[in-house]
């Protein structure tokens, strides 16, 4: 119990942290921070696997890094984070080594991130199923559904 409290704290001061540019720029506090985002993601926390897991995918040196952000942007997203949902959707829809663009795929993540309140992924959603492609066939039906959610979030 007492370890869980402890990441829990020293996640929130490495957060806090992030908004001072030294702390940001030492190496060695740098380290202690990312060890502080990565125990806390391994604890399952969404938040924290959402915040690591793209901090890892547009920020981490080398395929091993964004293959991690992904699996923790993956995590959360399953785990109903809306941000992390819909990043996967634009990952899936981009060019890869491992794999070209995936307009199924795409479509799954973003309506996770449209149900859980993303009027980006809506508005994402209307547009691929209007145009299709990338293995996913036009949806006019569909395109209409997301549009109106898109408008009822906010978009």
């Amino acid at each position: 119990m007492l370890w869980k409290l402890r990441a829990r704290l020293g996640y929130l001061v490495a957060r806090r942290l992030m908004s001072w540019r030294a702390a940001v720029g030492h190496p060695r506090l740098w380290r202690w921070m990312e060890g502080q985002f990565a125990r806390r993601a391994a604890l399952g926390d969404r938040g924290a696997q959402s915040f690591y897991g793209h901090m890892l995918y547009f920020r981490g040196q080398g395929l091993g890094a964004k293959q991690e952000g992904i699996r923790l942007l993956r995590l959360a997203a399953q785990a109903g984070d809306a941000k992390a949902a819909y990043q996967l959707g634009a990952i899936s829809l981009g060019e890869h080594a491992s794999h070209g663009p995936d307009g199924v795929e795409a479509a799954r993540w973003w309506s996770l991130a449209a149900e859980a309140g993303h009027p980006l992924a809506a508005i994402r959603l209307e547009q691929l199923y209007r145009a299709g492609g990338h293995g996913l066939a036009a949806d006019p039906v569909q395109a209409e559904r997301y549009k109106a959610l898109a408008r009822t979030l906010g978009a």
